[in-house]
């Protein structure tokens, strides 16, 4: 028996990265009578069957689980996004931290293309102060890309942004032999422009990649939706007023006596998240729980 983590799922088959090794394995019928389906990223336990397939015995619990791409045990989100072609938009942003927190994924802002544009510590200030690690990187000179590196060890970790936006001149930057090219994702992680998709995490610093440079912005928002009762507990920085409001049926939008809209005209939360909140709450306030499953 070993444990270990599922780097690879294909045509039934996985893969499980075990003591430095990887594992071909089936799993056990007793997860499909359960409606389980192992998921990349998976912690298991495997036996290991000198005369027949190797199995895989135990899925152990999920701190988190994404629909897609599917993947399991996310520990970091980096958050792509670029100052200039194409303009970086908050909106998308905030929809990305908000799913991650939701899922309990640590999220990271990555701002690039500095070397293009001056008003990186404009965005900058904005998500520090909603208390969120923000890396400015120069895609010219490689500024920022050791930092990023520093963070990615011994961390599961996946790279979201919308295309050009310079996922793979950072990855490039990181790890020069991934051989990325601009709007492709590598060969050397398992996927060429034109394979089959599916799911591989890559393994780099006693970490893992997500085995791509990045995956849409549009396609991860569409499929994790938040409930709105749900919704303002992933704005961390209003955590300190949750509770404070005139109303106990406050939604924070537009409501008198709402401790977060005074948070904001006092400046002690951005306008422009509190916009993006607001933007989420109207597209999901009429969704039921029940529409979810």
């Amino acid at each position: 028996m070993k444990k270990g983590k599922i780097i690879k799922g294909i045509g039934g088959f996985y893969y499980v990265d075990a003591d430095n090794k990887i594992y071909e394995c089936k799993a056990r019928g007793n997860f499909r009578r359960q409606k389980i389906s192992p998921l990349v990223g998976d912690n298991v336990e495997i036996s290991i069957n000198d005369n027949a397939e190797n199995t895989i015995n135990t899925i152990y619990p999920r701190k988190n689980e994404l629909i897609r791409p599917p993947l399991a045990n996310l520990d970091q989100l980096f958050i792509v996004a670029s100052l200039v072609d194409p303009k970086i938009n908050t909106l998308i942003i905030d929809n990305l931290t908000a799913i991650a927190e939701y899922k309990k994924i640590e999220p990271i802002i990555v701002i690039t293309k500095s070397d293009l544009d001056n008003n990186a510590d404009e965005y900058k200030n904005i998500y520090e102060k909603a208390g969120f690690k923000v890396i400015i990187c120069n895609n010219t000179t490689g500024e920022g890309a050791e930092t990023v590196h520093e963070l990615l060890k011994g961390k599961c970790s996946a790279f979201t942004g919308n295309t050009g936006v310079g996922k793979s001149t950072l990855l490039n930057n990181i790890f020069p032999d991934l051989d990325l090219k601009t709007g492709e994702t590598s060969k050397k992680l398992g996927r060429g422009k034109h394979t089959t998709r599916h799911c591989e995490l890559f393994k780099i610093d006693n970490g893992y990649i997500a085995d791509t440079p990045g995956f849409s912005s549009l396609e991860f928002k569409q499929c994790e939706k938040i409930l709105k009762d749900d919704l303002p507990y992933c704005f961390r920085e209003f955590e300190d007023y949750i509770g404070y409001c005139k109303f106990a049926t406050c939604s924070h939008t537009n409501d008198k006596g709402c401790a977060i809209i005074e948070a904001v005209n006092d400046g002690k939360i951005s306008k422009s998240r509190h916009k993006s909140y607001i933007s989420m709450y109207n597209e999901v306030k009429n969704i039921k729980e029940w529409e979810l499953k």
